[in-house]
């Protein structure tokens, strides 16, 4: 199983929300790129990346960030928040993205969001399923939906989507363990997904774990940034 180390992003500056709550937000480091450089030196080789500023905002906000991390390091660097027209989507490709998260876009607009499927390749995107009691909430987690998790995943497995990453926002940065039971409900049906684990990570147990049941991958965040996984175990895992 792949390790994806997180790094949020408010105003250029790595952060950490707590159930999504922009209210409840930690500053733990000014410089973004200090931390991608320690996540390569043990051998890391991918990093997920989201503009929190974009998010809310509806358009990328912080792709100067990336842009830095990308020139400053060689990790596949998924990006993420605001990306919401061909020009964004353009914008963060030519700053260094290797793949483009894609959340709210797939949900609001999803007759869009299939034709860059079918233009860019259904490679370039890795697909955002954030859940709130098993529906996908969008906005930067602010607006629920009706759509179930399966219903979402099921619709872009059909257009060629393999990266999809599941969070569960009850879980999220509370270092409360994943949500296990739905990650297995989700293989369940879709043996075939690869899917990356994200949201409440909170020891190397339950990466071990999150392994065991299947996932392909799994986002760390929090747990790294409190010291709750040190980066020597994260080097042991990988």
């Amino acid at each position: 199983m792949q390790i994806i180390p997180a790094i949020d992003i408010i105003d250029g500056k790595c952060v950490r929300l707590t159930e999504g709550d922009y209210t409840q937000k930690k500053i733990y480091n000014e410089d973004p790129l200090e931390v991608a450089k320690a996540f390569e030196g043990i051998g890391l080789m991918r990093l997920h990346l989201v503009d929190l500023d974009g998010a809310k905002a509806g358009q990328v906000v912080n792709w100067k960030v990336l842009e830095k991390i990308a020139n400053g390091t060689k990790l596949k660097i998924d990006f993420g928040g605001g990306i919401k027209t061909e020009a964004t989507l353009k914008t963060v490709m030519d700053a260094g993205a290797t793949f483009a998260t894609i959340g709210s876009l797939a949900v609001k607009s999803p007759d869009l969001f299939q034709e860059w499927i079918a233009r860019f390749g259904a490679p370039v995107f890795m697909l955002g399923a954030d859940v709130y009691e098993e529906k996908i909430a969008i906005g930067g987690w602010l607006e629920k939906t009706n759509i179930t998790v399966f219903d979402f995943v099921k619709l872009y497995m059909n257009k060629g989507v393999t990266q999809i990453f599941c969070t569960d926002i009850q879980k999220d940065g509370k270092l409360q363990g994943p949500s296990i039971a739905l990650y297995q409900k989700i293989l369940e049906q879709f043996p075939s997904l690869h899917l990356i684990a994200s949201g409440g990570v909170s020891c190397l147990d339950d990466l071990i774990e999150l392994e065991e049941i299947g996932c392909t991958a799994a986002i760390v965040g929090k747990a790294i940034y409190e010291n709750k996984i040190t980066i020597s175990e994260l080097a042991n895992f990988n």
